[in-house]
């Protein structure tokens, strides 16, 4: 069974496993090879059990009862955003792991980070994507509009992303994935 809940402490190691191995995955031929190589999953658990403690609204799709399968299949996060000129919510990351995708967790996970960002009061949401991620498209198939371009620092590469908005959020919480 698999089930969208908010994260705890004990999920942090794991979260930070799957921060990498996606990374690693999804980000093989975009991001620079020695920056993938040298992600770290005890420096990265530390950055989200932080996040955690603070409160953050960190989600997880957990797996119960699956033998040999990893406890934490994907994750997902948001914050009030600093820049509202593109929105009031931002959904600062969505992951899941390569042998649990197509089955609905990304959608899952995404609806969760908005239902928290409407908890917080915001009325809209977006996330960047870096350009050249194929699953830019998820975002377009719920409903995300383009609604900015620019470029992210990763290692010492300026790379290429793109936002995307649901305008009111009740566009994202609504929508079927």
């Amino acid at each position: 069974m698999i089930s969208i809940r908010r994260a705890r402490l004990s999920d942090a190691s794991f979260i930070a496993a799957v921060h990498v191995a996606t990374w690693r995955s999804a980000y093989a031929n975009l991001l620079p090879d020695d920056y993938l190589a040298n992600l770290s999953v005890s420096r990265l658990a530390g950055y989200y059990e932080h996040g955690i403690r603070l409160g953050l609204g960190l989600h997880v799709a957990a797996s119960y009862g699956v033998r040999g399968g990893p406890p934490i299949l994907g994750f997902s996060s948001a914050v009030r955003c600093r820049d509202p000129s593109l929105g009031e919510g931002e959904v600062e990351t969505l992951y899941v792991l390569d042998d649990y995708r197509e089955r609905g967790l990304g959608g899952q996970l995404l609806r969760a980070s908005a239902k928290h960002l409407a908890q917080l009061g915001c009325r809209s949401a977006f996330a960047w994507v870096l350009s050249q991620n194929p699953s830019r498209y998820f975002y377009q198939h719920l409903g995300g509009k383009q609604i900015a371009s620019g470029t992210t620092k990763v290692g010492d590469e300026d790379i290429p992303q793109t936002a995307f908005s649901w305008d009111p959020i009740t566009t994202l919480l609504d929508v079927d994935a």
